[in-house]
């Protein structure tokens, strides 16, 4: 999937679209028994109601592929014959109307997944016409000849219910401030999924999109219980495998110049990634990784080493999304006292410099410089 792909299913999840979908939920308390179940259709929900279910949702697409989404890809022997992928299609294939399936999802997800506190887990089914906007013309006429072709789909979402604070309220009756408790709350979700996979306005369903709202957490027993996949390496654990294989295969010449050229070089790419929403998300090698670092002036010999240690620990031909090991936002320098952070743009201007025998990392301070607030001169 790319970003236009999610892109498009973020825009049917409209309160003011109310299109014909369907909606299951599971309330289940801190000893993962179920307090109650629903089910509803979003044409009967309130305006409110529909507003909070469809933000729900769209969280769960939410995030950069290579992040907080990460494509799932089912065995082949799951795809072909296996219990699990045979649940999800029927799940689909039913609009969630399979109360077997749907018995078997939740008691699979509740007993095989670490939850904490209570829960909130809730399935919505759509089904997408996908040419019907596909096929209109500028008159906005519909061309009958093109194939019928129809997106079906689940997405899920499990969100803590966390008990809210007191708060002043107004009370009309006594015409006075009174401490309310606000009782349980939803939150946003901290994992769920989209089954199948919407790639080129079709199904793909050898694939899931799993979303996790913290990238560096384990959800693998989800993973395992609920999608049949052995585990997907988060993100933020191929981040730190990667910085870790850099480290120790340039050695001594893992210096910042050659850091600020490779993230430099990756930033680039990501953002020529983003101009065009119809491309894949980006990924990269080992083989092309050690030719960007041969480039930032790394000799061949570390070069060589890091392709190797590249292989060893992510496997021979693997690549990393680009997404998942290049941070756009910050660019930080950290000793043991200090924390410098800037823009990735701006990371040119550090430098490093031995002055009488002491390292400093140097930074310009022309302008525009204050402490604690305090605009100070230089």
């Amino acid at each position: 999937m790319n970003k236009n792909d999610v892109n498009k299913l973020k825009r049917r999840l409209s309160p003011d679209g109310r299109n014909p979908i369907v909606l299951r939920g599971w309330y289940v308390n801190s000893k993962k028994v179920i307090v109650s179940e629903f089910s509803r259709s979003f044409m009967s929900l309130s305006q409110l109601e529909s507003e909070k279910y469809t933000q729900i949702f769209k969280r769960v697409l939410s995030g950069d592929i290579g992040r907080n989404l990460t494509v799932a890809k089912f065995p082949l022997g799951e795809v072909m014959e296996g219990k699990i992928h045979a649940r999800l299609m029927q799940l689909v294939s039913s609009d969630l109307t399979d109360e077997e399936a749907l018995g078997g999802f939740i008691q699979g997800l509740i007993e095989s997944t670490k939850l904490e506190g209570n829960n909130l887990i809730l399935l919505l089914h759509d089904t997408y016409d996908t040419d019907y906007k596909a096929s209109q013309h500028d008159e906005g006429a519909i061309d009958e000849s093109l194939p019928s072709n129809v997106f079906r789909y689940v997405l899920c979402a499990v969100c803590p219910v966390k008990q809210g604070k007191s708060q002043l309220s107004y009370d009309e009756a006594e015409n006075e401030f009174v401490a309310r408790d606000t009782g349980w709350t939803v939150t946003a979700p901290v994992m769920g999924f989209l089954f199948p996979c919407f790639e080129d306005m079709c199904a793909n369903i050898s694939q899931a999109l799993f979303y996790a709202r913290d990238a560096g957490e384990d959800h693998s027993d989800f993973l395992t219980s609920v999608l049949a996949v052995e585990s997907v390496q988060a993100p933020l654990e191929s981040k730190e495998a990667f910085k870790a294989v850099l480290m120790d295969a340039l050695e001594e010449e893992c210096s910042l110049d050659v850091v600020q050229s490779v993230n430099g070089q990756l930033i680039e790419r990501l953002e020529e990634e983003k101009k065009d929403k119809t491309s894949e998300p980006g990924r990269i090698g080992g083989e092309e990784l050690a030719r960007l670092l041969s480039a930032s002036g790394v000799s061949d010999d570390k070069a060589d080493v890091f392709r190797e240690k590249f292989e060893q620990e992510f496997g021979q031909g693997a690549d990393l999304p680009l997404a998942g090991i290049t941070d756009e936002k910050t660019f930080e320098l950290k000793t043991p006292d200090v924390v410098v952070k800037v823009s990735p743009k701006q990371a040119s201007q550090i430098e490093t410099r031995v002055i009488d025998g002491v390292k400093y990392i140097l930074i310009p301070a022309d302008d525009g410089v204050t402490v604690n607030g305090i605009s100070i001169d230089i």
